[in-house]
């Protein structure tokens, strides 16, 4: 799974340069307010946790101290990419008695200023437990111990759970596949998105076809 993280791993690739160019952009049009992002797609199968563990990475390599939280409580796998415990993590977060425990929710990783909160256990009900109040106060408390924290959440056609995210953090990255996500599928989430006053920081296009680029390349609104 560590192959995941091309960035790392291959920092001189098409690919790599294109993850930097869109922490670049980021970058440029945010402000000391916009430090919490949220990652998503349409459908199941895009990339998305592609994009926010190498954008989590290539935050951190700016020397910033930069937090991945998996809030995919059904299916995250944010663990298994990183080589972390699934243990404790952000469902067993959002259950803690107590604010003096969040610390031992958040694991470090291998790559320096980069830190990880992980989905913990599959909860019975995980769009209530991201609907609590509980929520909206760790994404309160975690801004005061990091530069960068993006949330890596579930498809939003069919699932409340990234729409009920999008509510809570600064901005949204719609990732979207090319010959993969239909136009319409594509349309849909940007509608629930912005029905709900969700401020879209850009939309990733994935896989695109080979270019002198190479396999991945983005855009933004």
């Amino acid at each position: 799974m560590k192959d995941e993280l091309v960035i790392q791993n291959r920092p001189k690739a098409n690919i790599s340069e294109d993850i930097r160019t869109i922490r670049t952009n980021l970058q440029f049009t945010s402000d000391e307010d916009s430090k919490v992002l949220l990652v998503t797609s349409s459908i199941p199968g895009e990339g998305k946790s592609f994009i926010s563990s190498n954008l989590a990475v290539a935050f951190a390599q700016t020397g910033e101290p930069t937090l991945i939280v998996d809030s995919d409580l059904r299916l995250g796998r944010i663990h298994k990419i990183f080589d972390v415990s699934n243990g404790k993590g952000l469902s067993n977060m959002l259950v803690a008695p107590s604010t003096s425990e969040y610390p031992e929710y958040i694991k470090k990783t291998n790559i320096p200023n980069l830190y990880v909160i992980s989905r913990g256990t599959v909860p019975p009900n995980p769009s209530e437990l991201l609907n609590s109040p509980n929520t909206k106060k760790i994404i309160k408390i975690l801004k005061e111990s990091f530069q960068h924290i993006i949330f890596d959440g579930v498809p939003i056609n069919g699932l409340p759970d990234s729409l009920i995210m999008a509510n809570l953090v600064d901005r949204v990255i719609l990732v979207t596949t090319v010959g993969y996500t239909s136009i319409d599928e594509l349309n849909e989430s940007k509608k629930a998105l912005e029905k709900i006053d969700a401020k879209i920081a850009g939309v990733v296009v994935n896989k695109t076809p080979a270019t002198k680029r190479g396999k991945y390349s983005n855009y933004y609104e």
